[in-house]
């Protein structure tokens, strides 16, 4: 029998996007539980707007609330679509709260995009649940590899894809101007600096060819949070270029495949957008301005095919990626989530299900574990600590700031989703 009731655990727009698109690929027709978590990130109602996936019930809760939540207990899955010191916690915490029970839900944790740094110290944290999700061929050979020389289950590890891989393979339009698309980043590059020289050269290309579009996909608003932190706003860079912007330089936002819809070319440092957008065959380049580094992500995309400079889109260039690159990361399967059902369905047939228990224990990495545990508001026997981290008055007021800030940024939203999107939308349906 498929999951009647899906809970997923977020704790920012980034995760919830994936936790939920998981959801949707393990059981179509579940009841879609959210559980968002308290803090810095907590996705405001704009950016739940703008990825569209609306849950059946919604709850707002800190981390270690969740020991002795009856409805998650009673959940068929639990997806867990947080950081994966989180998952630790509360692989180790609802493990011990929930020992002893007839029925405890198949967990499921993984990653929101691409795993290019801490492969290690990340897959650690997330040992232990039922499932740990790999994206591609060369996630899930390397999770196995690791989980096999420490002793954890390598049949744990599922390969699928990213579950918001989708929408309709790309075609060029007479009907639309020619479209670009720079799919920013909150912190790729960092430095103020780098980042309006992005602008620059987007702007650059937006006049070197007047009759195409060029579009700066937005993450988020000023004043938001997201999964990364964003000091440096494109909102704000736009006002300090050398030129006044022009008239066809557009800064946008919306869903992503909603503005791949219109899109001819995507570019971007590293962002998960490249693979959304490969899968679906539009020309990505993947920009090297700033050299070809780990610390950017985009030494992920060596053998792509796709690397290039904005010089090189200036000249023309449409990069398409590799094909046994592309086979290799998950792009262009056709049902990549079948093996996670069947490992779903296998599970909750076979009776009783283990007790949780996480690769790190007290014994195993005591002092590790312990500071874990304590950032995410548990004592070492997973019980809610008395006075969970920042919960001061300071922390209370900068949430409070957050949140008004939120409210405010809402009247921006409205333009890019009012005018903007149905624009793109027209284009995009001709």
């Amino acid at each position: 029998m498929p999951p009647r009731r899906v809970a997923v655990i977020a704790d920012s727009d980034t995760r919830w996007k994936w936790g939920a698109s998981v959801a949707r690929q393990l059981a179509p027709d579940c009841a879609l539980d959210a559980y968002f978590l308290q803090g810095r990130s907590t996705p405001t109602e704009r950016q739940l707007a703008e990825i569209g996936i609306e849950p059946d019930s919604r709850r707002e809760v800190p981390a270690a609330a969740l020991v002795d939540d009856e409805e998650l207990a009673a959940a068929d899955v639990v997806v867990l679509a947080v950081l994966g010191g989180t998952v630790l916690s509360l692989v180790h915490s609802l493990g011990r709260a929930w020992e002893g029970r007839l029925h405890r839900p198949v967990t499921v944790s993984g990653y929101v995009g691409v795993v290019y740094e801490k492969m290690v110290d990340g897959l650690m944290t997330r040992a232990g649940t039922d499932l740990v999700l790999a994206n591609s061929d060369h996630d899930s050979r390397r999770f196995r590899s690791v989980f096999a020389s420490v002793g954890v289950d390598p049949g744990s590890v599922v390969e699928c894809a990213l579950p918001f891989l989708g929408g309709a393979p790309y075609r060029t339009s007479a009907d639309r101007p020619f479209t670009v698309t720079f799919a920013a980043q909150p912190s790729v590059p960092k430095d103020r600096t780098s980042r309006l020289r992005l602008l620059e050269r987007a702007a650059a290309h937006a006049r070197l060819y007047p009759e195409r579009l060029v579009l700066v996909k937005l993450r988020s608003l000023p004043g938001e949070q997201t999964t990364h932190v964003e000091s440096n706003p494109y909102q704000r860079l736009v006002e300090t270029l050398a030129e006044p912007a022009p008239a066809n330089l557009q800064l946008v936002y919306g869903n992503m495949a909603d503005v791949l819809d219109g899109t001819d070319l995507l570019v971007t440092v590293s962002s998960t957008a490249a693979l959304e957008s490969m899968h679906r065959r539009i020309p990505t380049a993947i920009l090297t301005d700033f050299g070809v580094r780990e610390a950017h992500g985009n030494h992920y995309f060596v053998h792509s095919g796709c690397l290039a400079s904005w010089d090189d889109i200036d000249a023309g260039a449409l990069p398409q990626p590799a094909p046994e690159w592309a086979a290799a990361h998950g792009i262009g399967r056709s049902d990549p989530y079948a093996a996670a059902r069947a490992r779903v369905t296998e599970l909750r047939a076979a009776g009783p299900l283990p007790p949780l228990r996480p690769y790190y224990t007290p014994q195993t990495a005591g002092i590790y574990l312990a500071g874990i545990l304590h950032n995410n508001g548990f004592d070492e026997q997973g019980r809610p600590l008395p006075v969970p981290p920042g919960a001061t008055g300071r922390g209370r007021v900068q949430l409070a700031v957050r949140r008004v800030a939120g409210r405010g940024a809402k009247k921006l939203y409205r333009v890019g989703s009012r005018r903007v999107a149905p624009a793109l939308r027209r284009w995009s349906a001709v």
